[in-house]
């Protein structure tokens, strides 16, 4: 019998914690891009880049913290995982070069590693049922994305009354604060007979050599790719190639009356739409094939980006790309991090989910990275948006060979 917890547990509850406030800060960078570039005069392609490192380092950490968490726990792994985060915030608001900027986000990328998806996934993983965990890892990722709804915005307001380099104080005392939920972060250490007999050695050697483990890990390049372009530069974009807001429109009249708030509002739309369409892809993972659920998924991103770009750039079309664009968002993730459960077990999910989403962030790396030096080489973020759409579109095929059996099962036939 499933000795794992029901569906509602603390467990869930205080990862939806964790998740929702490391998403809130993460999300908000974009919303930084121009006030910061102004202030100092800097290139476009600098905080770029500087965003880039950021998302490379939290890619790098995401094994790593998995594996400090399977080997020395996961709370430990999380307050790490704070303090770095903090540190970064506090050491980014006090730089004044590129090159500090850059250095210190390297903190900031290793701080979103250790609150962030690889480990707070595992401790929930372990913790539910078999028969709820696609649904659970579902309700964790959709937090991130009411993160990201609440995030931009209050940037946003904060903006407004404070200095950016005040809202990275705020951002670093909110992330602290999130190591109150930890006593809630209690999963058993459930695991098969034949997985306690494994090393972590050997399941990762085990892993490396099943050729649907390389074809999980590429194609979990694409959704970096997009997702991070489209945090890091979506607003900047809206703001100078969108149509104003006219006097008199729905828009308008409910107070978007510009587009640098078209913008915040663009990545919480994105994020609101993200909680039903990332909860409905669990819920999907628990009755149907994860691998063609997650092909469809980035066949879908690929019209969207496609479509918003072929046609003019409005107030409206950016509506309803992030509502489009959001349903799809993390939806990968619960099916990604269930894939990877699923076939090679929970006992080292942390660590090999990790591994997998360190392709997500050279991804990330790329997307931020290359949106600001094509920005920079080009005046227009066009040529980054078709590669976003190719790589979208060899994401989905690669998923279609996976073979989704567990691995002991596979030995045993």
């Amino acid at each position: 019998m499933d000795q794992r917890a029901p569906l509602m547990t603390p467990v869930l509850i205080g990862g939806c914690i964790v998740i929702m406030i490391c998403f809130a800060i993460r999300a908000s960078f974009g919303v930084f891009q121009i006030p910061i570039a102004e202030e100092f005069n800097w290139l476009r392609s600098e905080f770029s880049l500087a965003i880039a490192i950021q998302n490379l380092f939290w890619g790098i950490g995401q094994p790593i913290f998995g594996a400090i968490a399977e080997r020395f726990g996961d709370r430990k792994a999380i307050i790490l995982g704070a303090a770095l985060y903090a540190a970064g915030l506090i050491f980014s608001a006090l730089s004044t070069t590129p090159g500090q900027m850059q250095f210190f986000e390297v903190f900031v990328g290793f701080g979103i590693a250790g609150t962030g998806f690889g480990v707070i996934l595992a401790i929930v993983g372990r913790a539910a049922s078999d028969k709820n965990r696609s649904l659970s890892l579902g309700i964790v990722t959709a937090a991130g994305s009411a993160g990201q709804v609440i995030g931009p915005p209050f940037a946003e307001f904060m903006l407004n009354v404070m200095s950016w380099q005040g809202v990275f104080l705020v951002f670093a005392g909110t992330i602290m604060a999130a190591l109150l939920a930890l006593p809630l972060l209690r999963a058993p250490e459930m695991a098969s007979k034949a997985e306690l007999e494994d090393t972590m050695a050997e399941i990762l050697g085990k892993a490396f050599r099943d050729p649907s483990f390389t074809l999980i890990f590429v194609g979990f390049f694409s959704c970096g790719y997009q997702l991070s372009f489209v945090t890091a530069h979506f607003p900047a974009f809206i703001t100078e190639v969108c149509g104003p807001i006219q006097p008199g429109s729905m828009l308008y009249n409910i107070g978007v009356t510009s587009t640098s708030t078209l913008g915040a509002i663009a990545i919480s739309l994105i994020g609101a739409a993200n909680i039903g369409g990332t909860i409905f892809a669990g819920w999907l993972g628990n009755r149907y094939s994860k691998k063609y659920l997650l092909a469809g998924i980035y066949v879908g991103r690929t019209i969207a980006a496609a479509a918003f770009i072929l046609y003019p750039i409005t107030p409206v079309t950016v509506i309803v790309f992030s509502i489009v664009m959001g349903s799809l968002w993390l939806a990968t993730v619960p099916l990604t991090s269930g894939l990877v459960g699923y076939i090679y077990g929970l006992r080292y999910m942390g660590t090999l989910y990790g591994i997998v989403f360190f392709s997500h962030q050279l991804g990330s790396f790329l997307g931020v990275w290359l949106g600001g030096w094509m920005y920079d080489l080009y005046g227009s973020y066009n040529a980054v948006w078709w590669i976003g759409v190719g790589v979208g579109a060899f994401s989905a095929i690669v998923h279609l060979p996976i073979n989704e059996k567990p691995l002991n099962q596979r030995a045993a036939a």
